[in-house]
């Protein structure tokens, strides 16, 4: 699908080849990373999933974005010999190639945020995250250029027929960089930014609305198909034996046999359970040790099963003994506050480095803050619709799977990782067109309207391919994976086109220069350091000067 996707989008054969063999490229070279990674560290089997979605993915935008690039600038060479191909590949490697590798790297650090946390799952998806984003990116500016300097002008062979009259209308109407759709579209946002911005933010704070009322929990047998043999089992268990049951393992040190009896009438009568008994018991005096099961009646993840785990948790033990309380929904708890405590700390992190890394790409204090605020809306948008679908059970039978009537603690970190990432890499994409036409003609409206006339079909282009292999996991039958590629597939959409369409036009103009402030000692140090992109070096972009100075 997306080679035939491909093929539209670029109407050469030869070009739509490019990003499905750098995807192919990036998944297999994750792989090998991550089998090494297993010679010293564990990984979760589901970070092979997270490797073909993140690693196809990625590597297909960037290849989509170098290619478009690569001919965009081939174009405006004066003839097609070795020293015009290798000059095209320059000036695409100082331009997209630059925005590649701050995407890449804007990607990784944000799933970098997941080695905070000490579970298994979320440690193996930051390795196998990170593994498919830096070998996407390498694979982008390496072989993928390397290919491109090979090819030269028959990069665009075997065309589709409509291209043919496409290219030659663009010859007969000149260029339409400030003339064209996308253009239009930016032009009008701009007239009426704050109606814009608030129709906009208050749907799409609507949309996550139903995110204010979720319960959470841990999986179960529910994520599994409805076919696999152990959830039938634990269907029939329930069913048949007196409805589902949920037990905690209470392991009581230290105890002898008066203290343990008054202990379990305790637990005993802790609201809503229902037996107490001591299924093993060894040793002596200071030495003893004793196994008690606490049972009651409901699923392990429901919130009463977990507030039971607390309240048992409370009783004291008896004087000069240890009691632990395990089991099932106790794990839940505890993942529950690991997760808590450690969230915050993610938060941080990847603030700090968006904000780092996207002012060395761009040089100013304003627009990292603008970009870390509008990706927690939409992301916050997508979080209400997965807990509409998911927690509250909108669309199961549709969607083929049982609402388990919370989510899964995990999976919106897991999100909040790769969207967050995502996200960015569209609004490096954006705003790196954008600050090219800026450095030339300090044009606020100008230079926005030209950054989204040049990336608008790239960016739409690049969120349907990767909407595409998203959402094959919205097919999945393990539950958590259909929500990730539903959550992700919504945000993705929203993201491309509600949010790097209109809410960025909207904000930038409102903002105007004060897009592009930094404090002067920052200013200097930008200007000396920074990841500029030379505007000079692109032909498209001296083509586009007289046009946008005039405007």
């Amino acid at each position: 699908i997306v080679l035939l996707l491909c093929l539209f989008i670029f109407g050469s054969l030869v070009a739509a080849v490019m990003p499905v063999l750098v995807g192919m490229v990036a998944v297999f070279g994750a792989f090998a990373v991550v089998r090494v990674i297993t010679t010293t560290a564990d990984v979760s089997v589901f970070a092979i999933n997270v490797i073909t979605l993140i690693g196809m993915g990625l590597a297909i935008d960037y290849a989509l974005f170098m290619v478009s690039r690569f001919r965009e600038e081939l174009a405006h060479q004066p003839g097609e010999s070795p020293d015009d191909v290798r000059a095209a590949v320059a000036a695409t490697m100082a331009t997209a190639g630059r925005t590649v590798l701050v995407s890449g790297t804007t990607v990784a650090a944000s799933l970098a945020s997941l080695l905070i946390f000490p579970q298994l799952f979320l440690r193996s998806m930051g390795y196998g995250g990170m593994a498919a984003v830096l070998v996407a990116m390498v694979a982008a500016l390496t072989v993928l250029p390397a290919m491109l300097t090979l090819l030269g002008p028959r990069i665009n062979r075997v065309r589709l027929p409509w291209q043919r009259r496409r290219q030659a209308r663009q010859q007969l109407v000149g260029d339409p960089a400030e003339h064209g759709a996308w253009a239009r579209i930016a032009r009008s946002v701009m007239r009426r930014p704050v109606a814009y911005l608030v129709v906009i933010v208050v749907a799409l704070l609507a949309l996550g609305s139903p995110f204010l009322g979720v319960r959470w929990g841990s999986v179960d047998y529910r994520v599994l198909p409805d076919n696999a043999p152990s959830r039938v089992a634990a269907g029939k268990l329930a069913s048949e034996f007196g409805g589902e049951q949920s037990t905690a393992n209470v392991v009581v040190d230290g105890v002898d046999a008066a203290g343990l009896t008054s202990y379990e009438h305790r637990l005993g009568a802790v609201d809503g359970v229902r037996s107490v008994q001591t299924i093993d018991q060894r040793g002596a005096g200071s030495s003893s040790s004793a196994l008690v099961q606490v049972s009651w009646s409901g699923n392990t993840q429901t919130q009463h099963s977990q507030h039971i785990v607390t309240r048992l948790r409370a009783v004291p033990p008896p004087a000069g003994a240890d009691a632990l309380v395990g089991g099932i929904s106790a794990q839940t708890v505890d993942l529950l506050s690991s997760v808590a405590s450690h969230l915050p700390w993610m938060g941080l992190l990847v603030v700090a480095i968006m904000l780092v890394l996207l002012f060395v790409a761009f040089g100013s204090f304003v627009l990292p803050l603008k970009a870390v605020l509008m990706n927690a809306v939409s992301i916050t948008a997508s979080f209400g619709v997965v807990t509409w679908i998911f927690a509250d059970g909108h669309g199961d039978r549709l969607l083929g799977f049982t609402s388990t009537g919370y989510l899964d603690a995990t999976q919106p970190i897991l999100m909040l990782a790769i969207l967050f990432g995502l996200s960015m890499d569209y609004e490096v994409f954006l705003l790196s067109r954008v600050r090219e036409q800026w450095d030339l003609t300090h044009d606020n409206t100008a230079a926005v309207a030209s950054g989204v006339q040049h990336t608008g079909k790239i960016i739409t282009s690049a969120a349907l391919l990767l909407a595409v292999v998203i959402g094959a996991f919205a097919t999945s039958g393990i539950v958590f994976m259909k929500l990730i590629g539903i959550g992700m597939l919504v945000a993705l959409l929203l993201d491309a086109t509600v949010v790097r369409l209109l809410l960025v036009p909207a904000t930038m103009r409102l903002l105007g220069a004060a897009n592009w402030w930094a404090p002067g000692p920052f200013r200097r140090w930008y200007d000396r350091y920074g990841l500029h992109e030379p505007a000079s070096g692109s032909s498209t972009a001296d083509a586009d000067a007289p046009d946008l100075a005039r405007n």
